[in-house]
């Protein structure tokens, strides 16, 4: 066993009940956990302040002098305990108001203390509120460092476990483990990238000198682990290329006869570039692994339909698997209407399917007279078997977890289908090339000729009246509206009722008009039932929550009205407003907010409205709330991040992509001398690490 791997129950000053403590809050298991825990910020403890220089808006400051005066004031649960410090310039209020007679233990008129914290003002008074305080050394005078702050939970600090305890413990194992921290890239790949080596890193990360060997430490770490995550799916990549044969798809005689008689509208060049890329993939003989990205309304279903026409052309079948059956069946309608044009036989099957109805499918589909399936999960399960899977067809694959997607390539034994995955969520490209490194990524980046883009307004509540005109009016035109409210608490109720509050007051504004609702309390045949109403045109105003995120479709539909529009996300936001704009008739998006909008609210709103464009609101949205939210991630594991942030490191994450490249393609193996520390790396790491920069 390595000394990384040793527990951290045997750390000076931890033990058995603390080691479970910080396994169970922090996920802290090993010395090597612990070592890799790395501060989230840093206190300047550099220089000392004099009394006249502090001000309220200053952050945290070091100062030092004597206590001149030290007093209780107040009693029993209003009690405080305040003493005065002075310097030669000036005088500063320290407060308490917990933990007041260990303090007061510790507090000595006269002597000197050095003293750190927030300053604020009280009345006129310059004051610190629970300051941390030592006595004033020969060290501590010097000052001149930064110190580390560590993420913890409350729990932890209720058992005496703050931030000072893991400054220490870091200290302690620093202690232990320099002659045991070995260097893991290449002294070339250093030079060529201005890095420091791997301890003098580690060091500087808990320990910085200065600044300036702060931001090299930084650097130095998250390149590291930047690029053997893009290492491990180029690897992937190249490996999958080598071994996986795909079926070859080079006869185009359907597709042709579909471009001449059925194909309803000419292509944008962003699809044919996207064909033409699928084209290339299909008939290569290797396995076709392909992520496609475009924002709702860009086209991507005809894109789809047109991979599959190169399968049936090649005499194989194809498989379109879709997260909700809603879904499922919009993709059926869509994509039989072309099917029947060209005489192809095409099924549905999703988990309402009788049994009586599922029998026939499943024979036609292993004597492979069946040559496109489309349905939900339901495709994964043990009795569906084809006859010759030639492509299979993933939409909104972050809802599908890997394991489900690979349970449909082992529908066929000879050779692997070819895999096209659809997202309308708009993948910012440093979360792309992380998550989805390993595949080929294709973009539709334009919309279809003749839509309009959607116009969008911010309204705060009070403009209610206004609104409503519009819609009264949009209505009396023949359209149909769209009226969204958030989940407020976790609680359904409370959505339930926020719901029928805003169902009232909608049906009371316009009596005469038909409204349907749907909210995540009703039965699924409810749903449908009022979703099909609202299809028909039977109501006006569809109110509900944001059970309708994704991919249902009424052209006719062209206002999407969003109530506390600042209590959703950036991508939410974007997700709901392509419900609209699916006709040729203008579309609107009106944001309703109170007028309190904090910061971030204000950022989302104002990206809202100024952009249409899913991949710059994707971005915008990567900053504002990291990569974890907003792909539902964290369950994937490709985004157990140490240090980088996707949001923040995007030129880095590129820089480490075009070095692994360089590595991988000089030397595939990773055989010759110069690359040992890189192999023996990725060896010593456990083969379930996904993150391969980890120390093991």
């Amino acid at each position: 066993m390595s000394f990384f791997d040793t527990s951290l129950e045997f750390l000076k000053g931890v033990g058995p009940q603390r080691a479970a403590l910080l396994q169970k809050e922090l996920k802290l298991f090993t010395f090597g956990d612990l070592i890799q825990h790395y501060p989230f910020r840093y206190e300047d403890r550099t220089r000392f302040y004099n009394l006249n220089e502090v001000n309220e808006l200053m952050p945290f400051v070091q100062v030092k002098g004597k206590i001149t005066d030290i007093e209780l004031i107040g009693d029993k649960f209003k009690r405080r305990l305040v003493a005065y410090l002075a310097d030669e310039y000036g005088e500063i209020e320290l407060v308490w108001f917990q933990g007041i007679n260990g303090i007061m233990q510790k507090l000595k008129p006269t002597i000197n203390y050095v003293v750190f914290g927030k300053p604020s003002v009280f009345g006129n008074k310059l004051q610190m509120a629970h300051p941390e305080i030592e006595l004033l050394t020969e060290k501590s005078e010097k000052g001149g460092y930064l110190q580390p702050v560590y993420p913890l939970s409350e729990k932890l600090r209720t058992k005496y476990i703050d931030n000072k305890f893991i400054v220490r413990l870091q200290q302690e194992v620093l202690k232990g483990s320099l002659n045991h921290i070995r260097e893991t890239l290449p002294t070339a790949l250093l030079q060529q990238q201005n890095l420091i080596g791997k301890k003098k890193s580690i060091i500087n990360i808990h320990f910085p000198k200065n600044q300036e060997w702060l931001l090299r430490a930084q650097q130095r770490l998250k390149f590291e682990e930047l690029f053997f995550i893009q290492l491990r799916l180029i690897k992937m990549k190249l490996v999958r290329q080598g071994k996986f044969k795909g079926l070859v798809f080079g006869d185009t005689v359907i597709l042709t006869r579909f471009y001449k008689e059925h194909l309803p509208f000419d292509l944008t060049e962003a699809q044919k570039k996207v064909v033409r890329e699928i084209y290339a993939d299909m008939k290569s003989g290797k396995q076709m692994n392909r992520l496609l990205q475009g924002d709702v309304g860009s086209g991507k279903t005809i894109v789809g339909f047109i991979a599959i026409l190169l399968a049936i052309g090649g005499d194989a079948q194809a498989a379109l698997m879709a997260p909700t059956e809603i879904l499922a069946q919009q993709h059926y309608a869509n994509l039989k209407k072309y099917a029947d044009l060209m005489g192809i036989s095409i099924a549905l099957l999703t988990g309402s399917v009788k049994k009586s109805a599922r029998k026939p499918i499943h024979e036609q589909l292993e004597n492979g007279t069946l040559k496109i399936l489309i349905g939900t999960h339901a495709l994964l399960e043990e009795e569906v078997k084809f006859n010759k899977l030639g492509l299979a067809i993933i939409d909104e694959q972050h809802r599908f977890g890997v394991a489900q997607r690979s349970k449909l390539w082992q529908k066929t034994t000879d050779f692997y289908p070819h895999v096209l995955v659809m997202t309308a969520t708009p993948i910012p490209r440093t979360l792309a090339m992380t998550l989805y490194g390993d595949l080929e990524i294709s973009v539709i980046d334009e919309l279809p000729k003749g839509r309009k883009p959607i116009k969008t307004t911010h309204q705060f509540d009070s403009h209610r009246l206004k609104v409503n005109a519009f819609i009264k009016a949009q209505v009396d035109a023949g359209r149909q509206v769209y009226i969204v409210y958030p989940l407020i608490e976790e609680s359904e109720k409370l959505d339930l009722k926020h719901v029928m509050d805003g169902y009232e007051s909608i049906a009371r504004a316009f009596p005469d008009l038909p409204i349907s609702i749907l909210h995540g309390q009703m039965k699924p045949e409810a749903k449908d039932f009022e979703m099909a109403r609202f299809v028909k045109g039977e109501t006006k105003i569809m109110v509900a929550t944001t059970v309708i995120e994704v991919g249902v479709d009424v052209p006719n539909a062209s206002v999407m009205i969003i109530e506390s529009a600042q209590r959703f996300g950036l991508s939410q936001l974007h997700q709901l407003r392509g419900r609209v704009g699916r006709g040729a008739e203008q579309s609107y998006c009106i944001l309703i907010t109170d007028h309190k909008l904090g910061a971030e609210s204000k950022t989302r709103i104002e990206t809202m409205v100024r952009t249409n464009n899913g991949f710059e609101i994707a971005e915008t949205d990567l900053k504002l709330r990291g990569p974890g939210d907003i792909m539902g991630t964290q369950q994937s594991g490709a985004l157990d991040l140490l240090i980088a942030d996707l949001g923040k490191d995007g030129e880095l994450l590129k820089t480490a992509r075009e070095a692994a490249h360089q590595v991988l393609d000089s030397d595939p193996l990773l055989q010759q001398p110069e690359n040992a520390m890189i192999l023996m790396q990725i060896e010593s790491i456990k083969k379930a690490a996904v993150n391969w920069s980890r120390i093991s």
